[in-house]
């Protein structure tokens, strides 16, 4: 692929972003459909000077935004797509003729993880581990569109948590509770859980031994989804699997909002299969 003055310019956003496989999976996209794109990672601390940055470069197409910029990018934006605006939180931004429009493809990959695992959510009670961006875009679909019994929203952070429980309630009527992440907490809920979702960074690159939940506390009638793609079995879903759960990787979701974001910068159908194929050969 060569590189010149018309170049569109795409990229991750985050931090950390020394993990990220996006940049693998999207320029083989882009090379596959022979487009004159290239995609980059950006270790960024201060996020509206990087937006700001993005804006003043003529190139730019488009970004990933990833940990923990999902919220705090919202009001440097021009345009909040809907979805993303009722959400609260973004993924993706893209670029056009100097207007930076914010999306969020996060709520639809974690469906249609879900979904493709052929996991069933109509009357389930479900439990979600974390209450930052990528929890409140999950959390909002589930509410919008699975028909869940109940909802259990576990978190550090008091007043995140209380947040995110709040909106749910006034826009989706879901039946949500809100409780502190620690073990007594997951003592007491996990028993009643069908379906787990793990929404923090535990367990990510560097960390891969971490995890939110002991062992001890899984139990086979339990689906456990952990949004963590790298590694791709995290200790999490190691646990989960010798405890006879159903797991479901976080490269699933990854993919699905990759491909997402994808069509948004490029205006044509994401070749999902070569994305996926990069996505198994790091991990081969």
């Amino acid at each position: 692929m060569e590189i010149n003055a018309h170049t569109q310019l795409c990229g991750v956003i985050g931090n950390p972003v020394e993990h990220s496989l996006s940049p693998a999976i999207h320029n083989a996209a882009f090379q596959k459909l022979g487009l004159n794109f290239v995609y980059l990672a950006f270790r960024v601390e201060a996020i509206e000077d990087a937006v700001k940055g993005l804006r003043a470069l003529g190139n730019f197409r488009g970004a990933s935004v990833t940990i923990p910029h999902k919220m705090a990018a919202v009001p440097f934006l021009d345009i909040v797509e809907p979805t993303a605006r009722h959400i609260g939180a973004i993924n993706t931004i893209v670029a056009t003729e100097g207007t930076l429009t914010g999306y969020n493809t996060d709520a639809t990959g974690a469906l249609r993880a879900l979904r493709e695992g052929a996991v069933a959510l109509k009357g389930r009670q479900v439990t979600m581990l974390g209450s930052g961006g990528a929890a409140r875009a999950i959390a909002f679909a589930l509410g919008a569109e699975a028909g869940i019994d109940r909802l259990t929203i576990l978190g550090i952070d008091a007043q995140e948590r209380t947040a995110l429980a709040r909106d749910l309630q006034s826009n989706t009527g879901m039946i949500v509770q809100e409780l502190p992440l620690d073990e007594r907490t997951l003592r007491k809920v996990l028993p009643d859980t069908h379906v787990l979702i793990h929404c923090t960074p535990m367990g990510m690159w560097r960390k891969v031994h971490d995890t939110s939940v002991p062992a001890t506390l899984l139990h086979a009638g339990l689906t456990v989804m952990d949004i963590v793609y790298n590694p791709r079995d995290t200790q999490l879903l190691k646990d989960a699997k010798a405890a006879g759960c159903r797991t479901i990787p976080g490269l699933e979701m990854f993919l699905h909002q990759a491909a997402a974001q994808f069509e948004l910068w490029t205006n044509q159908a994401a070749p999902a299969y070569v994305m996926r194929s990069v996505l198994e050969s790091r991990f081969s």
